[in-house]
């Protein structure tokens, strides 16, 4: 199954400017204003209300003042979990994020979840290889696919080893900004549906490249919705496709993604998915990610009751 109902996100309680993520992901900003945190966590609350509204069941866990991770809000980076009972801990570039890594986030999702076997990655860090989960990957899980855009936060050789571990089909290429910065992760530029994929195809350079990628989408049955730098910009590309409990197709985005996109493009999605958007501008701008990073989805087998 390419969706879950099951969510896990994590509450800021310090929530800020993150300076050693900065130099790579050219979404942030940094904001001047005092409050950031209070801001961000009316964000958070108000998303967490929205989807839980739409009837999706989200596990949120609170964050710890030490040690400091002020991007701990974006848990999809850290881990993955899969339904072969699996999850997947990656190596992270920036210092403070890799303690965001915590043991006891998981083993509080067993009590619900069946886990088999963890598999982490983190060692790459002893070498400066990175690979940031589903940042630097996109997965088609259904047709066991993973694309990634190559960036210092997205390495061949992680990339390479959690593809053969997990079973999946490698599908890399390079991504550059309007100004021609490599694009730090892939889930800024791309997301993969059940039967469409949105996807900016002006960032990919290389013509053959680009064909390569549009190839394997068409080859696995996507519709799929081109999208402007622009609306890149605005997150448009940062997208997850989840399932309700009465297993409904929602399509979660923030706000400020919605009002980039144009009616048409609204109305191919809406074949698919009816759309949620949550307003999450303080997170966006100061964290440089936006509604697909909040979320880890959790693909685990439930355990029976």
């Amino acid at each position: 199954m390419q969706t879950t109902n099951h969510l896990l996100m994590i509450r800021p309680v310090d929530f800020k400017f993150n300076e050693q993520t900065a130099g790579n992901n050219k979404f942030q900003v940094a904001s001047t204003e005092s409050d950031v945190q209070s801001q961000a966590l009316k964000e958070f609350d108000d998303f967490v209300d929205l989807l839980r509204k739409n009837d999706v069941d989200v596990t949120v866990v609170d964050d710890t003042l030490q040690p400091e991770t002020p991007d701990s809000i974006f848990p999809n980076n850290w881990v993955s979990f899969h339904d072969d009972s699996t999850i997947y801990l990656y190596p992270m570039f920036s210092e403070n994020r890799r303690l965001e890594r915590r043991r006891e986030i998981l083993d509080g999702l067993t009590e619900k979840f069946e886990v088999n076997n963890v598999n982490d990655l983190s060692f790459y860090e002893t070498a400066n290889i990175f690979l940031e989960g589903t940042g630097s990957m996109v997965l088609d899980r259904a047709n066991k696919i993973a694309y990634a855009c190559l960036s210092i936060r997205t390495e061949v050789e992680a990339f390479n080893n959690f593809c053969q571990l997990a079973g999946y089909k490698s599908v890399i290429f390079n991504a550059l900004d309007s100004s021609g910065f490599p694009i730090y992760h892939t889930n800024v530029m791309m997301c993969i549906g059940d039967r469409f994929a949105v996807i900016c195809f002006d960032s990919i350079a290389n013509l053959y490249e680009r064909d390569f990628v549009r190839k394997v989408l068409k080859l696995t049955n996507k519709e799929i919705i081109n999208i402007s730098y622009d609306q890149m910009n605005h997150f448009a590309g940062n997208m997850l496709q989840v399932s309700n409990a009465q297993g409904e197709s929602l399509l979660v985005m923030s706000e400020q993604a919605y009002l980039s996109l144009t009616k048409d493009q609204i109305s191919a999605l809406e074949k698919y998915s009816r759309i949620i958007y949550a307003p999450i501008y303080t997170i966006e701008k100061n964290g440089g990610g936006s509604a697909r990073c909040m979320l880890a989805e959790i693909h685990l087998p439930e355990k029976s009751q």
